[in-house]
């Protein structure tokens, strides 16, 4: 049998083209996106990652926590807290690309009890908080850490009744596990965001607490220092974006930039 030399180069030359082609496709597609998100974004996040329509996987909790993780290591890629505070608390650790974040949104704490089971409460200073309790719990996220909880917190010193129900708080790891508390009737009230009021058809909202008595509530968003998607800025762009916007502004968030 003969030999052909340029009949052997040129197939070998094709399967190295098909091999390097083959190789190359990974960079070209997309990465998924990783988020740590604060617990009241749940539903607005999730249905506006939807219409994204690429992949993302997200980590809700209290932002305390998502903090502390991505301090600890934590691979992550996108940062929405839902205070300034454990923002500020990763940048001055230089785990933030400071020049991604922004002030994005805004919310409001509420008073929630069951569905129907009692009437609306008029918040105003020295209302009678401990009175509507009767002995029982007011959930609230942990005021020391959670930021709805350090929000509720500083209404009610604002207010002048913390001190009369600072024994019945039922401290929650999160805004949505006081939602739960009221909601399974485990506590009669509670403070939470409105957005997380609204997405409970076991709640109803009876009092709103007034935005001078508590600072702004500002959700900050970033991208991580250690973030390795490179899909991650165009993510937060389209978080950004009018597109996304109704997403939030359905659950009750204000979009500010």
């Amino acid at each position: 049998m003969l030999f052909r030399p340029a009949h052997v180069f040129r197939h070998a030359i094709a399967a190295l083209a098909i091999l390097i082609a083959g190789s190359a496709l990974p960079a070209f597609a997309q990465e998924k996106v990783t988020v740590f998100a604060a617990a009241s974004m749940k539903n607005a996040l999730d249905n506006a990652n939807k219409a994204w329509g690429h992949e993302v996987t997200v980590s809700y909790a209290a932002s305390s926590a998502l903090a502390k993780q991505i301090e600890g290591g934590a691979p992550a890629d996108v940062f929405i807290s839902a205070d300034l505070d454990w923002m500020k608390y990763l940048s001055d650790k230089k785990l933030v690309k400071d020049d991604t974040r922004s002030d994005w949104l805004g919310n409001r704490i509420v008073l929630v009890a069951q569905k129907d089971a009692v009437k609306p409460v008029e918040i105003k200073p020295g209302f009678d908080l401990a009175g509507l309790l009767k002995g029982g719990k007011l959930a609230m996220g942990e005021p020391k850490s959670v930021p709805a909880g350090k929000y509720g917190k500083a209404a009610l010193e604002k207010l002048g009744v913390w001190s009369s129900v600072e024994k019945d708080v039922a401290s929650a790891e999160s805004v949505r596990a006081a939602l739960a508390l009221v909601s399974r009737g485990e506590a009669p009230y509670g403070i939470v965001y409105q957005t997380d009021a609204a997405a409970d058809p076991g709640v109803s909202v009876v009092g709103t607490f007034p935005d001078d008595s508590h600072p702004p509530i500002i959700y900050p968003v970033a991208i991580l220092s250690e973030s390795k998607s490179p899909d991650a800025l165009a993510y937060l762009d389209y978080l950004r974006s009018a597109k996304a916007a109704p997403f939030f502004e359905k659950e009750g968030f204000t979009v500010l930039k």
